[in-house]
């Protein structure tokens, strides 16, 4: 990721609340977890759309040269897009 994007995934990250919540991301419901393991070097976030199957999910990496994004069978940008939208709302 270039630096620009590593400050704005940073920032992102960060605003999700540790453990479960619940956030509307266009119109819709979703459940939204996030863990915090390794002394703080590791984020996972997964969130699930309440109303039908649909899954986000990633691992961020915390790494001295800034955040490296690992998402999980789905593409980078549908992770900060979902980022994008959910973060502001908490």
């Amino acid at each position: 990721m270039d630096q620009p994007r590593d400050r704005e995934l940073d920032a992102l990250v960060v605003k999700i609340p540790e453990g479960w919540s619940s956030v509307r991301v266009s119109g819709q419901t979703w459940g939204v977890t996030r863990t915090t393991r390794a002394n703080g070097k590791v984020v996972s976030i997964s969130a699930e759309r309440l109303s039908d199957a649909e899954q986000i999910s990633a691992n961020v990496w915390i790494t001295t040269n800034g955040p490296v994004l690992k998402p999980c069978e789905v593409p980078a940008d549908a992770v900060v897009s979902f980022l994008r939208a959910a973060a502001p709302q908490y």
